[in-house]
């Protein structure tokens, strides 16, 4: 157990994971009522949470430097807190090329793929709470399972959107626009199972 004044990377992890899951929930709401004339105001929100989700970060890692014991070993804590910091970043990439390429509507699929994204953000958090007692926790095992389920799912939704994409009448460029935002959206959930299979390492190696 942590000492009410020591450091909690545990609860750490979870707070970073939090951030995940704002920029989740911010894209989901973007997209299920996209207006392209508030474009700029919405990056910049999400902006604030992938800035803020740094600082976090850094100040953990800050932490790390000063430490003498820590509860797992100093490269997974680092490792951790990268991967996580990068499923902020790749959603909000998301966001940036939408803007970059002047997207004026949805696409189909989109919808769907967003709220798969959300739900593998939403099972990692779950995930972080059980970590800090993962040689006794009954769901752990499963919650990384989820998260490994649901990024299948994604691949599986990338390559029907691919398809149809290639097989409508949008022009050349339309194209190459949504195949550039589809792999980004896919690149959200492969980054959830990076963080997800170390976790699952990191527990193998400290069991």
């Amino acid at each position: 157990m942590f000492k009410k004044n020591e450091y909690n990377y545990y609860q750490k992890f979870v707070e970073l994971v939090e951030f995940n899951c704002k920029a989740a929930e911010l894209l989901c709401d973007i997209v299920h009522s996209y207006d392209p004339k508030k474009a700029e105001a919405m990056l910049k929100s999400m902006h604030d949470i992938e800035h803020e989700a740094d600082m976090q970060k850094h100040l953990m890692v800050n932490k790390l430097i000063k430490e003498f014991i820590t509860p797992i070993d100093r490269e997974d804590i680092i490792n951790l807190s990268q991967e996580i910091d990068d499923v902020t970043d790749t959603i909000e990439d998301v966001l940036i090329m939408m803007h970059m390429y002047n997207v004026k509507s949805i696409r189909k699929g989109t919808i769907e793929f967003t709220d798969i994204i959300k739900r593998c953000c939403e099972a990692l958090k779950q995930t972080f709470q059980e970590f800090h007692n993962f040689t006794r926790s009954k769901t752990i095992k499963s919650l990384i399972i989820e998260v490994n389920d649901l990024e299948e799912e994604g691949d599986r939704l990338f390559v029907k959107m691919m398809n149809e994409l290639f097989a409508s009448d949008a022009d050349a460029v339309e194209k190459l626009v949504w195949k550039s935002i589809y792999e980004n959206l896919e690149k959200c959930c492969d980054a959830c199972e990076h963080v997800a299979n170390i976790v699952e390492t990191t527990i193998m190696k400290n069991s």
